[in-house]
């Protein structure tokens, strides 16, 4: 069977190409990719090539396929595997496999596997390791966005507090403590804030900063102070850029208590420092942003690592568990990460986009690897829709949605998109 897919040759060399794909062994599963999100890592591997951890060193002679974050239909099962899974299933992948400790992921080291595909051929450590994860949604972008989520869930149950008078730490941020969430009116802080409402451990109180009036006057449209309340959790939304002492404000939010848990949504070395002073006692500053720069540090308050117990985690991804759990409650319906994505597209954006990521505004880029679409802002489909009328349709689908994607707008957008 052939497959198109983008690989990857070298740095900055992606290629869109259709070549053929083996027969499956006993032990693997031909699938199906209908969509896949574009993530900041997939960009980091495109830029550094066979440098980069996950990127095999001989990718000149033998590329891979790139993109982690993808959904699709289970085609044809080896025979190993038929008691689990069938063919028609869909499914969702935890790329970090961990398989015999290697750092091998789809989407970034192998040769016919990877988001950025029509068709693949799962191999068996996916499998074995559990990571073929059954998804039963009705729309295939939740599938692609449950790995993005799977990193939230997974720094929320990374943080961690103390035990007066013991050596153990109780895992998970404080259930009923205060928590902010710097520099996070984007997508990932979007998806947090979405998840900090409605998981079955949530503050009291919680605070969202970042200078961006647009992005906070968005993201309190789309998760609102009422639907806070509702869920028990006090939320503020702040610009700090208009604040005069944006800690002494943040604080005072606190009646000057201080925050149990800080989540730093940017590697900016200011936004890292007001997170140290904004700790309370026995207080954990989360680094949830991953710098491009291996030099990037910022000043730490270690009088208050010995006498205040302040802390720092850092995450760099969700395990299986986390990404099993985001599927389970957008399935329940009690997340929605459609506000990450800003963007649409189909297969022949995926180079441009991936290699000119970090500058493109807004947040999460879909791509749906069967159809050739440009990369569109939701924002731009009323101005498309002059002269289209597939995008006029797909604005008044979203425009009854919030402004957001959803499963009604991909399902038009499969069934009237040119195919690639």
């Amino acid at each position: 069977m052939k497959t198109k897919a983008v690989r990857i040759y070298g740095k900055e060399d992606l290629r869109l190409e259709e070549f053929e794909l083996p027969a499956i062994k006993d032990d693997e599963i031909l699938a199906e990719v209908i969509s896949d999100s574009v993530c900041m890592s997939s960009h980091k591997a495109a830029l550094q090539g066979p440098d980069h951890k996950r990127v095999p060193n001989d990718v000149a002679e033998n590329p891979t396929i790139i993109g982690h974050e993808f959904c699709g239909i289970i085609r044809e099962v080896g025979k190993k595997w038929q008691e689990q899974y069938k063919p028609g299933d869909k499914f969702s992948i935890q790329p970090a496999t961990n398989y015999m400790g290697r750092l091998d992921a789809p989407g970034y080291s192998y040769k016919y596997i990877g988001g950025d595909s029509t068709f693949v051929v799962i191999p068996h450590e996916v499998m074995e390791c559990g990571c073929l994860l059954e998804y039963k949604g009705d729309a295939f972008f939740y599938g692609s966005l449950a790995e993005p989520m799977s990193c939230i869930v997974g720094a929320f149950h990374a943080n961690y507090h103390t035990t007066p008078g013991k050596y153990t730490h109780e895992m998970g941020i404080v259930e009923g403590g205060n928590m902010a969430m710097l520099a996070s009116a984007g997508p990932m802080g979007l998806g947090a804030i979405d998840y900090a409402l409605h998981c079955d451990r949530r503050p009291a109180r919680l605070v969202v900063t970042d200078i961006d009036t647009a992005r906070l006057n968005r993201a309190a449209e789309i998760l609102t102070v009422e639907e806070a309340k509702k869920c028990g959790v006090e939320l503020h939304y702040v610009n700090t850029a208009e604040v005069a002492d944006p800690v002494e404000y943040l604080m005072g939010l606190t009646d000057g208590k201080g925050y149990n848990d800080v989540f730093v949504f940017a590697p900016v070395r200011p936004v890292v420092e007001m997170g140290d002073k904004l700790l309370a006692f026995d207080g954990c500053l989360n680094f949830f942003a991953g710098p491009t720069k291996q030099d990037f540090s910022a000043e730490f308050n270690f009088y208050n690592v010995h006498y205040a117990a302040h802390h720092i985690v850092g995450t760099s991804g969700g395990n299986t568990d986390d990404m099993i759990e985001s599927i389970k409650m957008m399935n329940e319906g009690k997340i929605d990460p459609s506000a990450m994505i800003t963007h649409i597209g189909g297969m022949n954006c995926v180079i441009d986009t991936v290699l000119n990521l970090p500058k493109i505004p807004g947040g999460k880029k879909l791509t749906y690897t069967h159809i050739e679409l440009p990369l569109t802002a939701i924002a731009d489909f009323a101005e498309k829709g002059k002269n289209d009328p597939m995008f006029a349709e797909l604005d008044r689908i979203v425009k009854g949605n919030n402004g957001l994607w959803c499963s009604e707008a991909e399902k038009y957008l499969l069934a009237n998109a040119k195919h690639i």
